[in-house]
């Protein structure tokens, strides 16, 4: 339990706090609404990785503007119903996230970057084994509405009169015949290595921007502020360490390359373009998830919390 040396409230809600009963459902329903906001991000994101260069759309705002005109509001959603099943794996991502803190706790580990690292690395393990067969039909959703480009359709999936469900299908079926289950666990080890280092540092640096900015603002100041302002930083920081990771991610996926096979391409074609393609799509959408995410996230623990605890938590 952490304190402020200036008065008593509790600044970390941790998990033997917590009314389980509010905090699984409230925070599957927080995940939802984040994810709705911010989901065109992640497909224009996607979108500009995979293409080869420039080939289709120039940066970001190009991205967003093309994808209007040609598909219409709805094109930022593509794929969005299959993505929105992650957020079954963000209760288990959350629960070992927390699970850890507290085995670590338990253990007298007292360092909150530490707790956070371990935590979060552990946490995403376990997420991203539940989310990458999702993860992968979504990406392939996502660019089917991409009329040009290298690797916009490579399984040539018809769209015309057919339902979305039919399309999704398609997809799951087109995966299976072509490389077996191992076809929807494709990425998996680059996803690992992208998102564990992405998630440890992430808590990381989330607990080390708290820390310092609880040190430069008055007390006064509501400590959701502070909350809000670290996990902004703290996405800029995780962003510019895990980009190229995050880039070969999703090449690996859907164009269906080993990872060699991918860098080797990648710096073929991209350069040191590797280190900003899609960055700023990226980084957008990180600042802007992280805030939402852990504004949500933290209402959430505080909604939560036991009765005993409400009258010692700081707002």
């Amino acid at each position: 339990m952490s304190t402020s040396p200036e008065d008593s409230f509790i600044r970390t809600i941790e998990w033997e706090m917590l009314d389980k009963s509010k905090f699984f459902p409230l925070s599957m329903a927080s995940s939802f609404t984040v994810r709705c906001g911010l989901y065109p991000l992640s497909l224009v994101r996607t979108r500009l990785q995979v293409q080869y260069r420039n080939d289709v759309y120039k940066g970001t705002w190009d991205a967003f503007g093309k994808i209007i005109r040609t598909e219409g509001y709805r094109g930022l959603y593509r794929g969005f119903w299959v993505s929105a099943f992650q957020v079954v794996s963000g209760v288990c991502y959350v629960s070992t996230y927390e699970g850890v803190r507290h085995l670590l706790d338990r253990s007298n580990v007292t360092n909150s970057a530490l707790k956070g690292f371990v935590g979060g690395g552990c946490a995403s393990v376990v997420g991203q084994t539940i989310i990458v067969p999702f993860d992968v039909i979504s990406q392939h959703l996502m660019l089917l509405g991409q009329s040009r480009g290298r690797g916009s359709n490579p399984f040539n999936i018809k769209q015309e009169g057919r339902s979305k469900a039919q399309i999704v299908s398609d997809i799951a079926r087109a995966i299976y015949v072509t490389d077996g289950l191992r076809g929807f666990y494709r990425g998996y080890v680059v996803s690992l290595c992208t998102y564990v280092p992405s998630s440890a540092s992430w808590w990381a640096f989330y607990q080390l921007f708290q820390d310092f900015y609880g040190m430069l603002t008055p007390v006064v100041l509501p400590h959701m502020v502070i909350q809000c302002v670290s996990a902004m930083s703290s996405g800029c920081a995780s962003c510019l360490i895990t980009n190229p990771l995050d880039l070969i991610r999703a090449r690996v996926q859907v164009q269906r390359r080993t990872i060699p096979e991918t860098v080797r391409s990648l710096w073929a074609t991209e350069g040191m373009g590797i280190f900003t393609k899609g960055l700023t799509a990226r980084m957008t959408s990180s600042v802007i998830y992280s805030m939402a995410i852990i504004f949500g996230y933290e209402t959430v623990k505080r909604w939560s919390v036991h009765e005993e605890y409400k009258s010692q938590i700081k707002w």
